[in-house]
């Protein structure tokens, strides 16, 4: 409900800006219109003209002079009317800006007083980077194939082999976060999915922990959790388009995706729900409401059902923390974000491994151009092949974007030969010089000449015809080699 009220909040702050500008803008015309000259005045038939001036400076002021002073007055007082506007609405600014800020001082306070307990499946270099944020806000238990005790002891952090699940399971977690690599996270579900119902059978709450998933791919893992993950435990997808090296001076202002997937045992449909907006059905304002897949139903964040409200606050608790630190808030369907994953993740990672294999270096003339492709190669090539991998395997949209690459690759391509034979065909002058007959520019199978065949040399005149391009240089001029 907070996080509701803080949306609801900045929506109004922004209307007071719209409604500040839209002010500033309109006293601004009316200032401008006043300035414009004023149309003549008819009189007895003469025209009479503002600017003239009357040779007798007692006589009495004409319909035009009184108009004037009138026009003058009236912008005046809209002027000062619009002055008074624009402080009343400071005063409501700055007043909603300090409601604000007590909202999330209250917030604060309320996240504060029930920290969640969250537990980390892989405490690899990403598992250890979100771990070390969450330690701020919360209790972290961590938990991997490999024994990280003391480097867990150092952060603040209790940590559990993941060879015994069920005492990771008894640290009475809220939240646990799946922060394995793609190619191992199936087998990594469903290792954990027994022990997770074993401990929901002994609490005797009939509820188990939220359980979060942090790929870069989102259908694959959806499907994974539906499928094998105890009913009783929620679901949230999410992404954080930020690592390690991205996220290394803090998460302002980086974008975490994220879609709600189960709640209570309801299937949400994502692609008609958005809790805290506003939806259409049946005629019917269904605000934080959400749409159960398949059947259609609808479900309000109210439900009578303690469980189900206890799932929306664990939910919007663990939200919380990314908004907490500065992240950039992206409701989005699995669907949608793998269609754009590919397009953007999935082809920034492809192109970075192409030019990697070419062993690009720096050199003494390096443009800026050039150094943001090093960049990009040494960012990209960082991670796991594994990781490449899995971004490549397990999105659907990934190959068709290798293939719109490749044919866009020969498309260039082709443009390049194709201006390449206009070059060569402009050379008729070359079929006239006698004393090249029998050189072929051409050599092997590559339809381009080569480039020690083809040099540029000052103009000189071949029968009595100068051959000069814009430069002053001759378009091509083949020399003959003498053994």
């Amino acid at each position: 409900m907070v996080r509701f009220l803080t949306a609801t909040i900045v929506a109004q702050l922004l209307c007071i800006v719209l409604q500040v500008h839209n002010s500033i803008s309109f006293t601004t015309a009316s200032q401008n219109n006043d300035k414009l000259p004023q149309r003549p005045t008819v009189n007895n038939g003469t025209a009479t003209d503002p600017s003239s001036k009357s040779s007798n400076t007692d006589a009495t002021p004409t319909s035009l002079t009184m108009s004037n002073k009138h026009s003058s007055k009236s912008s005046t007082d809209k002027i000062q009317a619009q002055a008074g506007k624009i402080e009343e609405l400071k005063q409501k600014e700055a007043a909603l800006s300090r409601l604000l800020a007590a909202v999330r001082l209250e917030k604060l306070s309320a996240l504060q007083s029930r920290p969640l307990t969250i537990g980390v499946v892989g405490f690899g270099r990403f598992g250890q980077f979100i771990a070390e944020t969450f330690n701020k806000h919360g209790r972290v238990v961590a938990t991997s194939r490999s024994d990280y005790t003391e480097l867990a002891k150092g952060m603040g952090i209790t940590y559990v082999r993941l060879t015994d699940p069920a005492r990771f399971l008894e640290e009475d977690l809220d939240v646990i976060i799946l922060a394995t690599s793609i190619v191992s996270f199936e087998g990594t579900v469903r290792n954990l999915a027994p022990h997770l119902k074993t401990h929901i059978e002994k609490n005797g709450t009939g509820r188990g922990p939220l359980i979060i998933d942090v790929l870069s791919v989102k259908e694959h893992p959806r499907q994974i959790l539906i499928d094998l993950l105890p009913k009783e435990c929620d679901i949230m997808c999410t992404h954080p388009m930020f690592g390690p090296d991205s996220g290394k001076n803090g998460w302002h202002g980086l974008n975490f995706v994220y879609e709600r997937t189960r709640i209570d045992g309801v299937i949400l449909d994502a692609t008609h729900c958005t809790l805290g907006s506003t939806l259409e059905h049946d005629n019917v304002d269904v605000s934080k409401t959400f749409v159960e897949k398949g059947t259609g139903k609808i479900h309000n964040v109210h439900d009578n059902s303690e469980s189900h409200v206890e799932s929306i606050d664990r939910m919007e608790r663990f939200l919380s923390i990314w908004e907490e630190e500065g992240c950039r808030m992206v409701e989005l369907s699995c669907k949608d974000h793998d269609a754009y994953a590919a397009n953007s993740q999935f082809l920034t990672h492809l192109m970075g491994r192409i030019l990697g294999e070419q062993g690009l270096a720096p050199t003494p003339i390096d443009t800026k151009g050039f150094e943001n492709v090093l960049k990009l190669v040494d960012s990209t090539t960082a991670d796991s092949f594994e990781l490449f991998y899995g971004l490549y395997k397990y999105n659907q949209n990934s190959l068709d974007t290798i293939v719109k690459l490749q044919a866009s690759m020969n498309g260039v391509v082709t443009m390049l030969r194709e201006m390449e034979e206009k070059d060569i065909n402009k050379l008729t002058w070359i079929e006239r010089n006698r004393s090249l007959a029998g050189m072929s520019i051409f050599s092997g199978e590559s339809d381009f000449p080569r480039k020690s065949d083809l040099l540029r040399n000052p103009c000189m005149i071949f029968e009595e015809e100068e051959k000069r391009d814009d430069q002053g240089y001759v378009n091509v001029e083949l020399e003959l080699e003498f053994a």
